[in-house]
């Protein structure tokens, strides 16, 4: 391997954690943001109506920039993207709201990097070192055990929503990061979005409330954030993110999402954060560190 090629592959791995970092930033206040617009909003509804206003916005932005229609064999890929994306995460997450904090559900999203890990191993042919998957699974394990020590009291019912939605998530992200290396970035997550299209848009409409007078403005500004940076900004930087350094690396930097969730939970929403909170956060926020020495492929 040749100086230039080192230099080259340093430089993506760099650009992908920062482009990460900011997909993750992003993400951190999708929940508080759900949290808040589903107070006033039926859940379905809001899961048809980000997914609708992010699809027209990605699809001007694929037909201002002239993109080509992808071909037959990445329409299944996309699709997967969407199923995982932008449906079945936003759905069941915001599903799962109606049974619990914005706050305890954010603790379980320090799962998605092993989920995301798993599915870039199946998905995408990666091949972290034994020791990756040690802190990987020590992040996850520290999540569910703080979960199973409170015994699933708040909601089983929540709880099991967020899990599914973490596995379609998971598997969404991986799909797309593979995706991207083909189409780029936002062009994945706008093709997923315009895909869904044609059925998110008419159930807007039967879904749409009967009066919107009761509509609080937060609730308002949590449908504008989710649409807008939860479903498609925050899907640009972090699709090129694990394009460039690996889905199974750059995924652990979702174990920071906890830590910036928790902090938007508590000064924005003003919910109770415990110390088990923090401290399973603090936890999973140190196994980054050893995931990302020993992320390099074998």
């Amino acid at each position: 391997m040749t100086e230039a090629s080192i230099n080259t592959t340093a430089s993506n791995t760099t650009g992908g954690w920062i482009n990460g970092f900011i997909g993750v930033l992003i993400f951190s206040g999708s929940l508080p943001a759900t949290r808040v617009a589903v107070l006033d909003f039926d859940p379905v509804f809001l899961t048809v109506a980000r997914a609708s206003i992010a699809g027209l916005l990605g699809l001007a932005l694929l037909l201002v920039y002239k993109e080509k229609l992808p071909v037959r064999k990445q329409l299944l890929p996309l699709t997967i993207v969407a199923i995982g994306v932008v449906v079945g995460f936003p759905l069941l997450t915001a599903l799962a709201l109606q049974y619990v904090t914005s706050a305890h559900l954010i603790v379980f999203v320090g799962m998605l990097p092993l989920t995301t890990a798993i599915f870039g191993v199946i998905r995408g042919g990666e091949r972290p070192r034994a020791a990756f998957w040690f802190f990987s699974l020590m992040g996850s394990f520290l999540v569910i055990g703080f979960a199973v020590f409170q015994g699933l009291s708040a909601s089983p019912a929540g709880d099991i929503l967020m899990l599914l939605a973490i596995i379609l998530c998971g598997l969404g992200y991986a799909e797309g990061a593979k995706l991207s290396k083909d189409l780029g970035g936002w062009q994945v997550i706008s093709w997923a979005l315009v895909l869904s299209l044609p059925v998110m848009v008419p159930l807007v409409f039967v879904l749409f409330p009967s009066s919107i007078r009761g509509i609080s403005l937060p609730a308002w500004v949590g449908l504008g954030y989710v649409s807008l940076f939860s479903m498609l900004i925050g899907f640009v930087f972090w699709y090129r993110g694990l394009a460039q350094g690996g889905i199974a690396a750059v995924g652990q930097l979702q174990l920071l999402q906890p830590f910036f969730g928790l902090a938007l939970a508590a000064g924005l929403l003003h919910e109770q954060v415990s110390i088990g909170m923090v401290g399973i956060t603090v936890g999973v926020i140190l196994c980054v560190a050893g995931s990302r020495r020993f992320a390099k492929q074998r």
